[in-house]
């Protein structure tokens, strides 16, 4: 585990963040498998084209026992539900949802914003 911090890129321009919590199935070889399929070695490179295609600066994903926090970077102007609309019609994307949808602690048929909730911030330090 990092104990060093992680860094983080810097933009040209104006950004905004989302972070949002799932959980996965308590369950240590799907959550091996999870970790997989997130790898460099692994990870679908259409995914995480479509990720940038509809304007996703940065995207990452932090894990903690079967605890998800996934923090999304974007410009200002990004529209949230615009764009995950757009990343769903996107290929391979529909096959990603279905893949992962056997390690996650939600409903196979539920869409990625019915799997991934919204976080809400709470306190802030500058």
């Amino acid at each position: 585990m990092e104990t060093n911090g992680y860094p983080s890129k810097q933009y040209a321009q104006p950004t905004k963040r989302y972070v949002q919590v799932m959980n996965l199935k308590d369950d240590h070889e799907l959550i091996r498998r999870y970790r997989e399929a997130h790898d460099p070695e692994h990870f679908w490179r259409e995914i995480g084209n479509g990720i940038k295609q509809v304007g996703i600066l940065e995207m990452e994903i932090y894990i903690s026992s079967n605890h998800l926090v996934m923090i999304v970077d974007a410009p200002l102007d990004f529209k949230w539900d615009e764009a995950m609309a757009h990343l769903a019609t996107l290929p391979r994307q529909a096959e990603w949802e279905q893949h992962v949808a056997q390690f996650q602690d939600c409903s196979v048929q539920a869409t990625s914003d019915e799997k991934w909730q919204m976080a809400e911030r709470i306190f802030k330090i500058y």
